[in-house]
């Protein structure tokens, strides 16, 4: 975890697909590469940024420690490392490293033979916040610890300090001779950030005395309180700081859930927050509509007139409970539109600055186990494919490149990017089509016993195909004891209509319909029901037998008309039983009816000749692939978060695709808190999407992601950060190759073969480059969506009076 944004833990990607609202400026090509979007931070020189000020920035959660090289280290302790300590090395707009003059005259290698010699010139200036000089004391420590040699210390990982046979003093006490035992070409990742000694002297000090607290620094800014109360933690202006003084008195990092961000905007308490689609999305509306909310957005632009009128019916009815607490549910329902208005007059004063994250989305695969573990099969799926169409789904309404990730190393804009995609090739139905019938899977295949996607067990699956295979369903399968579809809510589509029965008493048998539900409504299944449209696009729920045409209820004009169809419809089923069980009940030609009125059973010669069973026929995957009686169906898991909506969107056009070459997926929607600990990292998948950052270092960084797994003692998998479980000893190879490299140009091109061995592997398929939104307050400059480049935290505040005037005026032009 460092100021390069490495996390230990995949990202989520998030925004809403709803509004194509955000329109903006697209990039041009990069140097022959794909388009990359640069920082979109208002950049201003720092003699039109006043001095002073607060500034609120939103952060996912407080640090758990302030110790960057900690399992648990997370990107607000990045952020704060970032500002209060030293950073030998920054990024560029273009993800470079670029040595940082506030702490470093030059760093370079000055031996390469007999071995590596790096040698640091520090600023002179440079200081701790206690006065003492950065020197090579600090350096040894932090080596000591994080070189894997003592097991007392807590580290999250070793690469490169491991590397390291000495440190010492050079010519003078702001020279550090740095000498490697084996060549390592990313040293530049190396002591940024860098910790004084007092924190890396000690395993005890490593380990617990930079978790909640930081008491020497030498940064832009110092480390104030940190509040978990009020889930804040400032950082004020450090008085030792020998650079250009930060411009902000105070930076304030804001504890707020990514949901409720535009409300904590709206509300004034921060006045920077990376956002999703959907905050996004409220910004652009607010600017359409000036501040005002039409009803076609916000919390009762969902309630259809049928729903209104409902509504009305029930707060006035003459069941007096049923009135007060629907009463209560409209006063709270009319509190949330009125805030959400004042929320959208608020919103209408900050814009969203765009860019494009450091991170890509994927399609991974697992490797481990079923069908996917053949590599044939995991290249059909890459080439069944269309990932421009799936870039644009998240993209191009935003206005940002919509152009596929061709790498799984770099980005656009970065010097070591390069497409490598052709290693694999690209979307070919024919090609995907051929790569699984060489794999043995055949459309129209026998197949032996109903199955659940992947490795899972087939219990399941075998209970849903019940009503699908003609068998009689059971209580609670979505259909009443006659085999009819009850309406209900069980796929999303006919909650609107069971509540809305459930209220007006439909569901409960009503006197003198005998056999009318008690578990829901019936309708016949073939028989038109009048009034209901035939396009769901026109109604709120649509319904009818689970293997027939449905009917889609009719908009609101017509909800008067619906509690008297849909009464006359079940008094019908109700008379039809009634009359069927009078035929039961009839006593034959000659018999007395006995006491208890049941009928006696009718003559032998009366009942009719048994019909023979039809024959047993063989169950087939028809249109869909199938092998050794099995069907290709395979798990998809998804996050069901509300933050999560364009992953979803991107995960069902996947299925889509891979319906069109006979691959049938099961999408499995989890809660976002288990979506990675409970199926990526832990292998219960088939499919996945999930992003990783990207990195200036990736011969170290990446290494881990796409290591070949290797087995542990106890039989199971050692997959480092390779969730997708796919990896070759070539691979590993190529990189600990480019790793020794320090010829660049030659480390680069090791790289580009790595990567096109991982596309080769089809384990993982990059398909775009996250977006990166973020909504601040007008007049605040050098900051916003910073891209590949590292924040310069001192040159952050808000525009002098006249030079936000005039950047408003030059905004309108």
């Amino acid at each position: 975890m460092t100021q390069r944004r490495r996390r230990s833990l995949a990202l989520l990607t998030s925004g809403v697909l709803a509004l194509p609202l955000l329109a903006g400026c697209g990039a041009g090509e990069d140097e022959g590469g794909p388009a990359a979007a640069g920082p979109d931070i208002a950049a201003t020189v720092r003699e039109q940024v006043a001095d002073g000020g607060v500034l609120r920035w939103a952060v996912d959660a407080l640090p758990e420690t302030l110790n960057a090289f900690q399992a648990d280290a997370d990107a607000s302790t990045s952020r704060i490392a970032g500002a209060v300590l030293p950073q030998l090395f920054t990024l560029d707009a273009k993800g470079r490293p670029v040595a940082n003059p506030d702490y470093l005259e030059k760093a370079e290698v000055v031996e390469r033979e007999p071995k590596q010699v790096v040698l640091y010139k520090l600023n002179q200036q440079a200081v701790w916040s206690d006065g003492r000089e950065i020197g090579a004391a600090d350096f040894v420590a932090q080596w000591r610890a994080l070189n894997g040699k003592d097991s007392a210390y807590w580290t999250a990982r070793n690469a490169g300090y491991d590397r390291i046979e000495k440190i010492e003093r050079g010519k003078n006490d702001l020279e550090v001779k740095v000498t490697f035992v084996r060549p390592y070409a990313d040293w530049r990742s190396l002591f940024s950030p860098l910790y004084p000694k007092q924190v890396m002297g000690t395993p005890e000090a490593f380990n617990e005395g930079a978790r909640g607290a930081l008491k020497v620094t030498a940064g832009p800014f110092g480390l104030g309180a940190i509040d978990k109360k009020t889930g804040t933690a400032a950082l004020t202006r450090n008085p030792r700081w020998w650079g250009r003084p930060a411009k902000l008195d105070t930076l304030v990092l804001t504890a707020v859930p990514r949901a409720g961000r535009p409300a904590a905007l709206a509300a004034g308490k921060v006045d920077l927050a990376e956002i999703d689609r959907s905050g996004a999305d409220r910004i652009a509306l607010a600017h359409r509509d000036a501040g005002q909310v039409d009803g076609t957005h916000g919390p009762g632009a969902a309630l259809t007139p049928a729903q209104a009128t409902l509504s009305w019916a029930l707060a006035h009815g003459a069941d007096e409970a049923k009135a007060k607490e629907e009463q209560e549910t409209r006063q709270k329902n009319a509190d949330a539109v009125k805030q959400y208005a004042q929320e959208q007059s608020a919103l209408r004063g900050f814009t969203v600055r765009k860019s494009l994250e450091p991170a890509y989305t994927q399609l991974a695969m697992n490797g481990a186990s079923g069908p996917l573990s053949d590599e044939r099969v995991r290249r059909a799926v890459a080439r069944a494919l269309d990932r421009k169409t799936l870039a644009e789904i998240v993209l191009k309404p935003l206005g940002l490149p919509a152009k596929p990730v061709g790498s799984h190393l770099a980005l656009a804009g970065q010097q070591a990017y390069a497409d490598n995609s052709d290693a694999l090739g690209g979307q070919d139905t024919q090609a995907a089509q051929a790569l699984l019938a060489d794999a043995g899977w055949r459309k129209g295949g026998k197949l032996n016993e109903p199955a659940k996607a992947g490795a899972e067990s087939a219990e399941s699956a075998q209970d849903d195909s019940k009503t699908r295979a003609g068998a009689k369903p059971g209580p609670g399968d979505g259909t009443g004891d006659d085999g009819l579809y009850i309406v209900g809510d069980d796929d999303g589509r006919n909650g609107d209509l069971r509540s809305a029965t459930a209220d007006l008493g439909l569901r409960r048998a009503r006197p003198g319909l005998p056999g009318a539900p008690a578990a829901g409504l019936r309708v016949l299944p073939q028989t038109p029901v009048r009034g209901f449209g035939a396009n769901p696009a026109d109604g709120i729920a649509s319904f009818g037998r689970t293997d027939g045409p449905s009917a889609a209820l009719a908009p609101a004009s017509l909800a008067a008309q619906q509690e008297h169809v849909l009464l006359a419809q079940a008094e019908t089923l109700a008379k039809g039983a009634a009359a069927a069980a009078g035929d039961a009940k009839a006593p034959a030609e000659g018999e007395e009816a006995r006491e208890d009125g049941d009928a006696k059973e009718p003559a032998a010669a009366a009942s009719p000749a048994p019909v023979p069973a039809p024959a047993k026929q063989a169950r087939t995957s028809g249109a869909m692939l199938a092998k050794d009686g099995k069907p290709l169906s395979l798990r998809f898991v998804l996050p069901a978060g509300p933050g999560s909506e364009a992953l979803r969107s991107v995960g069902e056009r996947i299925s889509q695709m891979l319906q069109k070459i006979g691959i049938s997926t099961e999408i499995k929607k989890v809660a976002d808190e288990s979506f990675f600990k409970d199926h990526v990292a832990s292998g219960q998948y088939d499919l996945a999407l999930y992003s990783w950052p990207a990195t200036a270092f990736p011969a170290t960084d990446a290494r881990p992601i796409f290591a070949k797994p290797e087995p542990a003692a106890d039989g199971s998998l050692l997959v480092e950060q390779n969730y997708t479980r796919v990896g070759t000893d070539h691979i590993d190879q190529l990189f600990d190759q480019a790793a020794g490299e320090l010829d660049e140009a030659q480390a680069r091109e090791l790289m580009r073969k790595a990567d096109a061995r991982i596309w080769a592997a089809a384990g993982s398929i990059p398909l775009y480059q996250r977006p990166e939104l973020v909504a601040v307050k007008p007049g605040l400059a050098n900051a916003g969506a910073f891209g590949l480049g590292t924040p310069r935290y001192q040159d952050i505040g808000w525009k002098k009076p006249t030079a936000a005037k005039g950047a408003k005026e030059g905004e309108k032009k």
